[in-house]
């Protein structure tokens, strides 16, 4: 019942929802994420986010039982197929009223302020947020009244303020390096980290750098291992780049009157990164975990892939022209 009632709420809180429609709804199947509805919002012109989080959405809709939105940076002329260089535009947003989480992967947009306002009201519910990659630097707006939320503000906008950093810099060389995940000492039995091994989780874009300490009860629980290749067998680079290493995973609140609300951040999780079982189940695991379901994390995460998953490499400007969200869906 709780399933079909959040189903409901979806089609109801997108009432011209159509196969044509810019952004695609997953029923949940079975399981414990039933009830939950996760909106995933993309947009990037590198990472392939809107490769990466519409095979997020099915694993967690598949295996798990969550009802899952995927949107998109929609290309303004034709209406209709995804086009990540269109920085203004993510249709759907509206569809975060009906959200228990929010995921969200999107680099310097600059939206208007009629659709930056869904993802603000979202923040000030105080519901929980997962930030992949380039989250921390998600918003770019200009004249917007959402001003605070632009990535180089004073505070660090959305990225600092609510997902525990903004853009600093790469720390791994971009495209020759990659990363490994390596637990911090004492968080080895965090739910998030449950079924993965310290070294297991990696992937082939760079360590992010980020400055240190992380703000408020920002708490890291991996940090990234600079990689000499984009191999996952690859020795670690020797020198400073590992001395210290950079956080990639880390969870911390964030304050919204008097909400709290749940918020784990990565700076990995790139459409190639998700190649990586591990990687896969680190933030499906923080799906579970933000959304309050962490007793009922598995042992071992099921993150399967679901139908086609063939990522593009990395690369600005490096999507796939035509594509249409329902072609997704496959």
């Amino acid at each position: 019942m709780a399933r079909l009632l959040t189903l409901l709420a979806v089609l109801i809180s997108s009432p011209l929802a159509r196969a044509a429609d810019p952004w695609i709804v997953l029923p949940g199947h079975e399981g414990p994420g039933g009830g939950k509805h996760i909106v995933f919002v993309s947009g990037d012109e590198e990472y392939r986010s809107e490769e990466a989080l519409p095979q997020l959405a099915k694993i967690l809709s598949k295996h798990h039982g969550f009802t899952c939105t995927v949107l998109f940076a929609i290309d303004k002329k034709d209406g209709e197929t995804i086009n990540p260089g269109q920085v203004d535009n993510i249709p759907g947003l509206n569809a975060l009223a009906t959200a228990d989480l929010m995921v969200i992967f999107t680099r310097f947009r600059n939206l208007p302020d009629d659709q930056m306002k869904h993802v603000v009201d979202y923040i000030h519910t105080g519901k929980p947020v997962v930030g992949l990659r380039t989250a921390t630097h998600g918003f770019n707006l200009k004249n917007s009244k959402f001003q605070e939320y632009h990535w180089s503000n004073k505070d660090g906008g959305f990225g600092r303020t609510i997902l525990g950093e903004t853009w600093v810099a790469h720390h791994g060389s971009h495209g020759k390096e990659g990363t490994r995940g390596r637990f911090v000492k004492g968080q080895e039995t965090h739910p998030i980290l449950k079924g993965i091994k310290d070294g297991e989780i990696f992937g082939p874009t760079d360590v992010y750098t980020v400055k240190l300490p992380l703000p408020g009860d920002s708490q890291p629980l991996v940090m990234g291992e600079v990689t000499e290749t984009l191999k996952p067998d690859s020795k670690a680079v020797v020198g400073k780049k590992n001395d210290p290493m950079m956080p990639v995973a880390w969870t911390k609140s964030y304050k919204s009157g008097d909400k709290t609300g749940r918020v784990f951040t990565t700076t990995m999780g790139s459409s190639q990164d998700l190649e990586f079982e591990a990687t896969r189940r680190m933030i499906a695991n923080a799906c579970f975990w933000a959304a309050g379901l962490e007793s009922a994390i598995p042992e071992k995460t099921k993150v399967d892939i679901v139908g086609e998953f063939k990522p593009l490499p990395f690369k600005a400007g490096g999507h796939k022209p035509g594509v249409k969200p329902a072609d997704l869906l496959k």
